[in-house]
């Protein structure tokens, strides 16, 4: 039998977290998008790694994926990128409690990204994403401090919600 390669091993680290104790219907509307977001990210580029590239599972997530991207277009998920920007700028510590996949990814001075639905931390760098990465990615979106800011009524939702505000009475 075949040994399996280290992101096989992260899909089953994913795949063995829950939300169980949690109540994702009471979490704010856009940061439960960006959570399950960001977790479909990380499906997507561990399981390229992790198997054939046409595999079912991979052609599944592709077309997910690009559903997805029409998506964080509407309402208010379109302010999310600009909001995390403006907690780096304003609110520092809150900005520095946020996982490092989304300040990586949202923080316009950060060359990290999804490139083709992959999560890139460095453009330039020729090598795929180490497992540890991935690791401490789902770490910290399932981290139960992180998951209390995601309800509605959490300082970050409400301070979501004032800049969402700020920003549609100022256009």
């Amino acid at each position: 039998m075949l040994e399996e390669n280290e992101y096989v091993r992260i899909t089953k680290k994913l795949y063995n977290k829950s939300l169980i104790l949690e109540d994702p219907s009471d979490f704010h509307p856009v940061l439960h998008f960006y959570l399950i977001d960001s977790l479909a990210h990380i499906d997507y580029t561990v399981c390229v790694l992790a198997y054939n590239y046409m595999s079912p599972r991979n052609i599944m997530n592709m077309e997910y994926m690009r559903w997805r991207l029409d998506e964080e277009k509407k309402g208010d998920r379109a302010y999310f990128g600009e909001f995390v920007n403006w907690l780096k700028a304003e609110h520092r510590e809150r900005f520095d409690a946020l996982p490092l996949l989304w300040t990586g990814v949202y923080d316009n001075d950060d060359p990290a990204g999804y490139r083709s639905f992959r999560i890139v931390l460095n453009p330039d760098e020729k090598q795929p994403l180490s497992a540890e990465y991935l690791s401490v990615f789902i770490d910290e979106l399932f981290d139960k401090e992180f998951l209390k800011q995601l309800y509605k009524d959490s300082s970050l939702a409400r301070l979501f919600d004032e800049f969402v505000r700020s920003r549609k009475t100022a256009s």
